[in-house]
């Protein structure tokens, strides 16, 4: 099914014919200064365990243990592939698990009292600080203006010069936050369909990579006797701010530095093929490296080690990429190199244009945005459909909500 017959088969969903379409090129719409970017800061963590049980604790933070030699090593991905536990793919999550840590960590977006300029007692800044009234004084909305996971704002980002993947995504707004979520293109359906056996282990590689080179905290050493479990994952919840769109959004991180001293501890892991060409090396600065870039900028990791291995899949050597240096690393490998202020300038328009064109607070109304390579992004609203309406009724019906918020809370 193309892209247009599935709008077109939606139509009684749809309250608007023709809605206005968001330009995606050329390029130079977006060759401006880098927007202003706050420097991502982390409000709250959880953890998954092996049953894919919820936990707001750090259970699940690994630390990263390198190999003695990380320019020679013999890890084999395929150890242990028989044994491997997966998650079930068919359970659609959405945003479940983020908004279950938002109801559990209400004081994160609470303001207690009247702050100082730039701060306040809860841990806030200024983007969530609203003129108090007898009315404000009661629960009656996150104060942010985008909820979301991190992998989509990734996929945003990565737009300008995606040239082969589309991207679906519905928002919808409820008590003034625009919550957003990413759903499968037809394609993407069609290809996971069309997945070999050979194609299936190879996606399975990157999480035996991660059992070679972390530790459980509990153990000292990684163990890769045991069976790799997809269930499992720590994330992180951070916020920030594009000019002026405030953003919270969860991300799945890999593991933490124990040795890193400052800043930002968590690592990104990543495997790719053994480069062998010039052309190999071009296509990786180009086709991963922004990928990468994106996905660790948003939430301030500042480096990424990724594992090279053969077609057999056999780890060989690791090598670090500090995600500063990213983008100039792209720049003298490549030509026309991609920029992160032309990322940066479409994602600052896309929320723009989501904040301008969906102005009702209805958390049964779906704003379905639908973009291909080539051409420029689409939206419908769709009323009360139920393949769209992502909020769950425990959330939208929270008890918390209207609540009045106690002085010392």
């Amino acid at each position: 099914m193309t892209m247009e017959q599935s709008v077109g088969s939606h139509k009684r969903h749809s309250t608007e014919s023709a809605s206005p379409a968001l330009k995606t090129s050329p390029l130079y719409r977006f060759e401006k200064s880098f927007p202003y970017f706050r420097e991502p800061g982390e409000i709250g963590t959880f953890s998954l365990d092996a049953d894919r049980q919820f936990h707001n604790d750090k259970r699940q933070l690994k630390s990263y243990f390198p190999p003695k030699d990380p320019g020679h090593c013999r890890f084999d991905l395929k150890h242990g592939y028989e044994i491997m536990i997966h998650k079930d793919e068919s359970v659609k999550e959405y945003l479940h698990t983020l908004l279950q840590w938002i109801m559990e960590s209400r004081d994160r977006f609470v303001v207690k009292k009247t702050p100082s300029k730039g701060s306040c007692s809860s841990g806030m800044t200024e983007d969530a600080v609203k003129t108090k009234s007898s009315d404000d004084l009661k629960f009656q909305s996150l104060s942010t203006d985008f909820v979301c996971w991190r992998g989509l704002l990734t996929k945003l980002l990565c737009v300008p010069y995606e040239k082969r993947d589309g991207l679906m995504l519905a928002v919808i707004k409820f008590r003034g936050t625009y919550y957003m979520c990413e759903f499968e293109t037809e394609s993407k359906k069609l290809e996971k369909q069309q997945t070999t056996p050979r194609q299936e282990q190879m996606c399975a590689w990157g999480f035996k990579f991660e059992q070679y080179v972390v530790a459980d905290k509990s153990s000292e050493r990684p163990d890769t006797s045991k069976p790799v479990n997809t269930n499992e994952g720590f994330c992180t919840i951070v916020r920030s701010r594009l000019e002026s769109h405030s953003l919270v959004f969860g991300a799945e991180v890999d593991c933490e530095d124990p040795w890193r001293k400052q800043g930002n501890k968590y690592v990104e892991l990543k495997t790719s093929r053994l480069i062998d060409t010039q052309r190999q090396h071009e296509n990786f600065c180009r086709f991963k490296l922004i990928k990468w870039w994106a996905q660790s900028f948003l939430v301030g990791i500042p480096v990424v080690i990724c594992g090279f291995r053969d077609d057999n899949g056999v780890v060989h050597c690791l090598q670090n990429y500090p995600v500063k240096e990213m983008p100039a690393l792209t720049k003298d490998s490549i030509r026309q190199p991609w920029k992160p202020n032309v990322c940066f300038n479409f994602l600052k328009d896309f929320l723009d244009f989501v904040k301008s064109n969906i102005t009702e607070d209805n958390e049964r109304c779906a704003h379905v945005f639908r973009w291909g390579p080539g051409k420029d992004m689409t939206y419908e609203r769709r009323d009360n459909d139920e393949e769209f309406n992502f909020l769950p009724q425990w959330f939208v019906s929270w008890d918390a909500w209207d609540k009045p918020v106690l002085a010392d809370a």
